[in-house]
């Protein structure tokens, strides 16, 4: 048990705190591989959903995908309202909603999923923002978007830390000047590789004090 407390708290989402029912990710890449008269094999869809095994459009080009038709296609396939319908909670992340310091969301999730998530899920109020990564706003591991989330909930200063399922979420953690705390939610073979940060976990309660 790694429990401490931190003045300022960053959670990513997808992968950290929720996951989406195997049925529904093999749905999305089936409509995705019918728009690019292509298919994709269960394995081929969770690796991507997942990242695993290492950057997902290196892993999709190593498959002789078209990155930018891919991403087009994937994200006119998916709906907010069925994707949330299709996530749920991991029951150690229910920690994060006693959290009494500032608390972030910096996802890569885009806003029209990620709203209907924490509806459905009832766990908007956990956090006092929330940032959408996007081109503009910048990708984990840039800093930008965790720096954005963290001065709208007035919490610039502080002890921080950043708990993701990514390397690239340890690397917006250090790039952004916090600790880093990565949750494997899949063990590092399937990942392909052991990401390492300040805390490695197996549950988020493992970090979050309740």
């Amino acid at each position: 048990m790694t429990t401490r407390t931190y003045d300022r708290w960053v959670f990513d989402l997808d992968g950290t705190l929720v996951d989406v029912e195997p049925g529904y990710i093999h749905d999305v890449f089936d409509r995705v591989g019918d728009r690019l008269d292509r298919g994709f094999t269960a394995e081929q869809a969770e690796t991507v959903w997942h990242g695993l095994g290492g950057p997902r459009n290196d892993r999709l080009a190593s498959w002789g995908v078209d990155v930018e038709a891919f991403w087009k296609a994937f994200h006119a396939e998916e709906n907010g309202t069925a994707r949330a319908e299709a996530t749920f909670l991991h029951d150690d992340a229910a920690v994060v909603g006693e959290l009494t310091e500032p608390t972030v969301l910096v996802t890569h999730c885009q806003r029209y999923l990620t709203d209907p998530v924490l509806d459905v899920l009832d766990i908007r109020d956990w956090f006092d923002a929330v940032v959408c990564c996007t081109e503009e706003i910048g990708w984990k591991p840039d800093p930008r978007p965790v720096r954005m989330a963290l001065r709208e909930a007035g919490a610039e200063s502080g002890d921080g830390v950043l708990v993701g399922d990514g390397p690239h979420d340890v690397g917006a953690a250090w790039n952004a000047g916090l600790d880093g705390a990565h949750v494997e939610r899949h063990g590092h073979e399937q990942r392909g590789l052991c990401v390492v940060g300040d805390h490695r976990l197996e549950r988020i309660d493992e970090l979050v004090p309740s």
